[in-house]
């Protein structure tokens, strides 16, 4: 009974597969879609009529339709065996004795009598498996990433190491197609009616990746903070989605080999957060500040607080107070780059008239204090000594 069921199943299913089919992506795909079985289409409105073709057979003849932005692997018996990355339509042509039909100048002997006997072999099933598979070359979206707990990295903006709980979502390409179904997607997504799917949370392999970007960020932000063609600015980060990205790629490259032995690659990054800890927040309040405090603004503002000072120390404590200010200024000479505002002396109390020594010694104060020259002292101490 089996043998004649393998007989009759043998001559059936090569009948059937005489037939040429049309093959292109199936319905009800996720936008997210990353490697699918192409689809026959055995019927189409009611008009086809080839609905009992051998599901692993592609019939010489049969026509698959490469969408945009998609690429097309074939595949037999389980190795690649070939890769259109152009959009339009294929025609599948193979040696097998299998994919051979009457319909297309295989002839009779080989198309039914020695492919029935080749299937009875198996029990009336082909003895090959072929397959057509479509892989996106398209950026796929809303691959999120996010950390529980803080995150750490040496910043050379800051000058100390940072911490920070982040969260965002990146872009990712398949760049080697042949790589990527070689060395990362399980068996059980190369079938059909399998999908695989960056974002689909039952997908372990997806699973794993999340981890190593997770695993990831802290080296990214340092590559990006410590990079100066970035500026070494931690801010820039969120307003830099491609220059992020790419520290992000560098990362997982470094460490898991994403792009040489997987064949993907991070395109885009959308960092939605990014809270630092308490000590990062003052870091970043005192590098703040002096950030306003550099380059011309900080310099006006610099001349501003100077000249209010000195006319401050002159109100209020007189020359003594103006000699605090030299000091502190170096001789009101150790500004370098300032242009001073020039102050008028401040009044002081008149000493008494007939005490020569307190008038040298205002003089001598109010020379060391740069107040007054050499020559004006000199006038001072003859005058005073009635010379």
């Amino acid at each position: 009974m089996g043998l004649i069921q393998a007989a009759v199943g043998s001559i059936g299913g090569a009948l059937a597969d005489q037939w040429k089919d049309f093959y292109t992506v199936p319905d009800g795909l996720p936008p997210t879609a990353a490697l699918f079985a192409a689809v026959p289409r055995g019927t189409n409105a009611g008009r086809g009529s080839n609905t009992k073709g051998s599901s692993n057979i592609i019939t010489n003849g049969s026509k698959i339709v490469v969408p945009e932005g998609y690429g097309l692997l074939l595949f037999q018996d389980g190795a690649i065996t070939g890769f259109a990355s152009e959009a339009g339509g294929y025609e599948w042509r193979s040696d097998d004795i299998n994919s051979k039909s009457i319909f297309t100048g295989g002839g009779l002997m080989d198309s039914l009598v020695k492919q029935s006997w080749e299937r009875f072999k198996f029990g009336g099933q082909p003895g090959s498996q072929q397959a057509a598979f479509f892989v996106s070359l398209k950026e796929l979206p809303d691959n999120r990433f996010g950390t529980r707990s803080e995150i750490y990295w040496d910043d050379a903006y800051l000058n100390a190491q940072v911490g920070a709980i982040t969260r965002g979502s990146y872009t990712i390409k398949i760049v080697d197609p042949i790589l990527f179904v070689k060395n990362f997607v399980p068996a059980m997504y190369l079938q059909g009616g399998q999908v695989f799917d960056f974002t689909d949370i039952d997908n372990a392999a997806a699973s794993q990746l999340f981890n190593e970007v997770v695993g990831s960020l802290a080296p990214a932000f340092s590559l990006y903070t410590n990079d100066p063609s970035k500026g070494n600015r931690i801010t820039k980060i969120q307003q830099d989605s491609v220059g992020f990205a790419q520290s992000l790629s560098d990362a997982v490259e470094n460490a898991y080999q994403w792009k040489s032995a997987r064949g993907l690659q991070i395109v885009k990054t959308a960092i939605v957060s990014i809270e630092y800890d308490a000590n990062t927040k003052e870091l970043l309040k005192t590098v703040q500040r002096a950030d306003a405090l550099s380059g011309a603004r900080g310099n006006s503002n610099l001349q501003a607080s100077v000249a209010a000072g000195i006319q401050s120390a002159g109100q209020n404590a007189g020359v003594g107070g103006l000699m605090g200010m030299g000091i502190a200024t170096g001789g009101l000479g150790g500004l370098a780059g300032l242009q001073q505002p020039v102050a008028a002396p401040a009044p002081t109390a008149a000493p008494a008239a007939d005490d020569p020594v307190a008038k040298l010694t205002k003089a001598k104060q109010m020379l060391d204090a740069g107040l007054i020259t050499q020559a004006d002292y000199d006038a001072v101490k003859a005058k005073a000594l009635g010379l």
